[in-house]
């Protein structure tokens, strides 16, 4: 067995104000979550970042959920922002929302032009 201890500040990789700026304003598409229980899911589709590779595109997003206070079900902690994944099609993020939130999709990768494909969410307030 392997143990990794990922510290808090030295395995940290910083986003400054402008790139948090950019994730929320220019790059992620958005959707408001509204008090209650929100569940969100990869309905459909997959990230490819190797366009025309013939490799099968994984059904993948990042998610950050800022503004209002929510609670991830998993944690079971209440926060005014977190982040989170969606990996595959049975994988579903359950927030009880307090407070109205802001719900940002988007992808990381560090070269563009070989991407393909898109992932459908869908976001049940129950």
């Amino acid at each position: 067995m392997t143990d990794l201890k990922v510290h808090s500040k030295r395995n940290c990789f910083f986003l400054d104000p402008e790139m948090m700026r950019r994730i929320q304003q220019e790059t992620a598409v958005t959707a408001r979550l509204d008090p209650g229980t929100n569940i969100i899911k990869i309905r459909s589709g997959a990230f490819n970042y190797r366009h025309g590779s013939g490799i099968t595109g994984e059904p993948i997003v990042l998610l950050w959920i800022y503004g209002g206070k929510v609670m991830n079900k998993k944690t079971n902690v209440e926060v005014g922002a977190t982040w989170s994944t969606l990996n595959g099609y049975d994988d579903a993020l359950t927030l009880e929302v307090s407070e109205p939130a802001t719900l940002c999709a988007f992808f990381f990768d560090t070269y563009l032009e070989d991407n393909d494909g898109e992932v459908l969410l869908s976001v049940v307030r129950i």
